[in-house]
């Protein structure tokens, strides 16, 4: 049986973190990906993960929680690294590793397996964690609608009707130079109310759409999606 490992951070999961899962995909029975816990990005491990999990389902998972710090080419990094690679594996038996680094060498020698290098100088994919960390606004083209909406922080203004939500909205999102999401619910009461009411039925089709917009949205914002009221409102009221 052919079986590969690759593994990573994946702040953020990008099109060549992909690249590798589906080369490998391709060319082994099974895949292992082992996901890292890490501060460089304020996305939790069970959220990256979970974008593996949802584009690849076939794939399996290894939550790294304690894995180790250090990051570097010397022979007690290299050591401490081959070694927790192996615990976390449990006897697990590689044929084959996946990588774009140096470290694909030393790890794929402890591994006893074959070492596969995959787009190693970036030039299919010429993107990395580390230039999206500094803009993932620029660079999201190469990412995942699915993963770049976790990169964007929502703010929802909340509160009465005509305590200046929209204006809130607006500005924030010139200032912050992204978009922001109007109130549906104000647009559909305006279409379809009767003597100022609607019906309950008439109510629980605002949050689907509010909903579609808000997510589509998402995918043209630059860091913050400011919203104006959300769903939320719509159930209180």
């Amino acid at each position: 049986m052919r079986r590969g490992l690759t593994l990573g951070k994946f702040a953020p999961f990008h099109r060549g973190h992909q690249m590798m899962i589906e080369t490998a995909l391709a060319e082994v029975d099974e895949l292992v990906v082992m996901v890292y816990d890490t501060d460089l990005i304020d996305i939790p491990l069970q959220v990256r993960a979970g974008w593996i999990r949802e584009l690849y389902p076939m794939v399996r998972i290894i939550e790294a929680w304690d894995g180790p710090d250090g990051y570097g080419d010397t022979p007690e990094i290299c050591h401490e690294q081959e070694t927790y690679i192996l615990s976390k594996l449990k006897g697990l038996s590689i044929t084959h590793f996946y990588s774009s680094e140096f470290y694909g060498h030393h790890v794929s020698l402890a591994l006893n397996a074959v070492d596969r290098r995959v787009d190693e100088a970036r030039l299919a994919v010429p993107i990395s964690g580390a230039v999206l960390r500094t803009d993932s606004f620029a660079g999201r083209d190469y990412i995942a609608p699915q993963v770049y909406a976790d990169l964007i922080t929502k703010v929802c203004f909340m509160g009465a009707p005509s305590t200046g939500k929209t204006t809130l909205a607006r500005a924030m999102a010139e200032q912050h130079n992204t978009v922001w999401m109007p109130e549906y619910g104000s647009e559909y009461w305006l279409e379809h109310q009767v003597n100022r009411r609607l019906t309950l039925d008439q109510f629980e089709k605002i949050a689907p759409e509010h909903n579609r917009r808000e997510d589509a949205l998402t995918l043209q914002s630059q860091k913050y999606l400011f919203c104006d009221t959300n769903p939320i409102t719509t159930y209180v009221f």
